[in-house]
């Protein structure tokens, strides 16, 4: 954008402003007609469909009911006594009421339009009087087999509709209708054929875009249809119909697509003869009008649209018209050059450079005041009170709080130093602000994983017992926690109402972390006057003794002993102090040595690696750990004693080399295998370096690199194949230590070795 001028990128927003909500204003509106639309003429075809399915049960009601009331004249009771057409052609009488049963059946065809025949079959007899044929036998007659199926379903007395068809190829519905025994002693059955032609002019609709009709029994057999073709056939097949039968809804509509028309269905359930009527109409005929209407309007918003463009142009020459000038002002005054041709990105550039200038000008006088606080924190920190503290700490009373990272080495080596002033950073930022209102907490980083906070408060807070302070020491251990990864340790001094006096608390407050030796990390530690500063350290004597006689045996397990003696003795002694303790094992650490050197055993050797072993003790937190690492100082002089003599290397070798080649195809957690073994880590190493010159996982490759030329040389197996099979989770892996070992990838050693023999 930033290519094209202001006047013509106002142009295309208020074009963007007046024809996009114009668009989609036509086009909501133009949805929301054909969505109207459609849903007024499903309820208004709805509403025909159900007037026209009542009209066809008034008449087939009307039908029955004449029936009904034929029924109850007892006019049937006169040719009860005659089974058969000759016992009622035998008198002339007896043939004239059988007359005047005829002419009430054609009576009754002439009630109702559309009814082909009416005929009535007195039980057990061999004749029947029809409307069609008269009185006639039933070997002449239509058969009647069908009627013991009609009336499977019956129910109560009244009659029941069959959709069935003649002889004469006529679709008809009849009414059959057996002779109510409350009414009349007689024994027979009206049966009333009315034409399904009658019944599809009743449900047919004259609307525009009526596409058929169909009327379906319960069980889905179609009754009438537009298409006579398809009369008492399965209408569950013909489409959709399936969707209206399952859903069992008693009336409603749903849009279809069929070959690409856009379909109405409509359906009504009948609740007295619980059969489905169904129209079908067109939505392409019936919107007609809809899509006419939806036409007019694009058109109107195309003509609405052009406009806008042309007020548009104007609006936009006249808006840009100060800018525009304020621009070439600009460049023609000052020595701002650019390239671009719209005016906006010009200003926005000057802008920039001026509040970059400015942002440049404010960083340096926040890092010269950040200097400032943080070199006065220091200095106060030493005893030396400058003129701004005043300002800092306006308060009566003060208390330092050191804040000790716990297990700083594996911090340090866990973080670069990058990470480690970030974290540091966000720390101090977050951890100022959760003092509350009315203490004034400055905190800056010492070293040696150590931060300490010069804490100001007055009267107020004395008064509350510093319970303000002490909530927010928790919160900054939590959040010290969550920032660096690692827990911290917190020691808080006792009060002072002097500033020069704080140089002291920060002693206090240093000498409050040392309980973490004892009382473990992670917890708050205030200072408190010692009150036995009199009494004498413990140092165990005897141990030291017995632990110098076990080294010359190298006897361990004994050592091991004398080291546990040792820690019950301090964890039982509920005022030992962190010097104290420290001076025990320095002392046990200062003994051994010297020992060790009075009987010209190298020491560089043995603790090759470890570093300064007094500055690792010093440095370590809590006495759970300081243990840990006695203990592995002296199994490592144990074991070296014992492979320097010649007891147990010999045994200890072939058992290490004997468990690599049978488990190098395996992954191999060295440290379990050195425990398995019964030594540790660093004496496995060391063994193996002895013995083939390699390094551990040197001479574990090299199993595994040898394995996989067999493999290669003389099985069918891929790559991938053998590079798990030799204890390779990844072929890549296995491509590099192959290269590394033989100078060449996998494949093109197979390819060398295959052309050689």
């Amino acid at each position: 954008m930033k290519r094209f001028p202001m006047m013509l990128q106002l142009i295309l927003i208020l074009i963007c402003v007046m024809a996009i909500p114009t668009a989609i204003l036509t086009w909501y509106s133009g949805t929301r007609i054909l969505g109207y639309s459609e849903s007024a003429i499903a309820d208004t075809s709805l509403a025909g469909l159900n007037a026209n399915r009542e009209l066809n049960e008034n008449a087939m009601n009307n039908l029955a009911q004449d029936a009904v009331q034929l029924a109850g004249t007892n006019i049937f009771d006169r040719i009860r006594s005659f089974k058969t057409y000759s016992e009622l052609n035998s008198d002339y009488i007896d043939v004239i009421s059988a007359l005047k049963i005829l002419n009430e059946l054609v009576s009754l065809n002439h009630r109702v339009d559309g009814v082909y025949s009416t005929y009535f079959l007195l039980e057990g007899a061999n004749y029947v009087v029809s409307s069609d044929r008269g009185i006639t036998t039933l070997d002449r007659y239509e058969p009647i087999d069908w009627l013991e199926k009609a009336l499977e379903g019956r129910r109560g007395i009244g009659g029941v509709w069959y959709p069935r068809q003649l002889d004469s190829g006529i679709k008809v519905v009849s009414y059959v209708l057996p002779l109510n025994r409350l009414s009349t002693t007689t024994r027979g059955t009206i049966v009333v054929n009315l034409r399904e032609s009658q019944i599809g002019d009743y449900l047919s609709s004259s609307e525009p875009g009526a596409e058929g009709f169909m009327l379906l029994k319960s069980d889905g057999t179609i009754i009438s249809h537009n298409d006579k073709s398809l009369l008492l056939t399965d209408g569950s097949k013909q489409p959709f119909i399936q969707d209206i039968l399952r859903n069992q809804v008693r009336e409603g509509y749903a849009f279809h697509v069929l070959e690409g028309e856009r379909l109405l269905y409509t359906w009504s359930r009948s609740a007295q003869l619980g059969w489905w009527n169904v129209n079908i109409y067109s939505m392409d005929e019936l919107m007609t009008k809809t899509y006419s209407l939806q036409r007019s309007i694009i058109l109107i918003t195309g003509i609405i649209i052009f406009a806008g463009t042309i007020l548009a142009v104007l609006l936009a020459t006249w808006l840009s018209q100060p800018i525009r000038k304020l621009v070439r002002t600009m460049r023609e005054r000052s020595n701002l050059v650019g390239s671009n041709k719209n005016e906006l990105a010009f200003l926005e550039s000057a802008f920039k450079r001026m509040q970059e200038e400015e942002e440049g000008l404010h960083t340096l006088l926040q890092e010269r005041e950040q200097d400032t606080r943080s070199l006065s924190i220091h200095h106060l920190l030493r005893g030396e009170v400058k003129k701004p503290i005043a300002e800092m700490f306006p308060e009566r009373y003060f208390v330092v709080a050191i804040v000790s990272i716990d297990r700083f080495r594996r911090y340090v080596s866990k973080n670069n130093p990058e990470t480690r002033s970030y974290q540091r950073y966000l720390l101090l930022s977050k951890c100022e602000s959760l003092f509350p209102e009315g203490v004034f907490a400055r905190g800056i980083y010492q070293n040696d994983g150590c931060f300490a906070f010069i804490i100001n408060y007055g009267q107020d807070e004395l008064e509350n017992g510093a319970n303000g302070i002490k909530g927010a020491l928790i919160q900054i251990r939590d959040t010290a926690l969550d920032l660096l990864g690692h827990s911290v340790t917190t020691g808080v001094s006792s009060q002072t109402e002097f500033s020069d006096m704080i140089p002291e608390r920060v002693a206090e407050a240093t000498e409050a972390i040392k309980h973490r030796m004892t009382k473990g990390s992670g917890c708050i530690f205030y200072w408190k006057q010692e009150e036995e500063r009199s009494r004498k350290y413990i140092y165990p004597t005897n141990s030291e003794r017995r632990i110098v006689n076990f080294l010359d045996r190298a006897d361990l397990d004994s050592i091991l002993m004398e080291l546990e003696s040792i820690s019950s003795e301090i964890h039982s002694d509920e005022y030992i102090s962190y010097d104290n303790i420290l001076f025990i094992y320095n002392q046990l650490i200062g003994v051994t040595v010297k020992h060790l050197r009075e009987n010209n055993i190298s020491t560089s050797r043995i603790f090759a690696g470890r570093g300064n072993i007094y500055s690792a003790i010093a440095s370590i937190d809590t006495l759970d750990e300081l243990e840990k690492y006695i203990r592995d100082f002296f199994t490592e002089i144990a074991q070296h004693l014992a492979r320097s003599t010649g007891t147990g290397e010999a045994n200890h070798g072939d058992r290490i080399i004997g468990y690599l080649e049978q488990n190098f195809c395996k992954e191999i957690v060295f440290e379990e295998m050195a425990k398995e073994i019964g030594i540790s880590y660093s004496y496995m190493r060391k063994i193996v370096y002895e013995l083939t010159g390699k390094s551990l996982i040197d001479y574990t490759n090299q199993l595994r690199i040898e394995k996989a030329k067999q493999l290669l040389l003389e099985s069918k197996m891929t790559i991938s194949q053998i590079a798990t099979e030799v204890g390779y989770f990844n072929v890549q892996s296995f491509n590099r230590f192959f290269r590394k070992y033989e100078g060449m990838p996998p494949s093109s050693y197979k390819t060398s070795r295959s052309k050689t023999s």
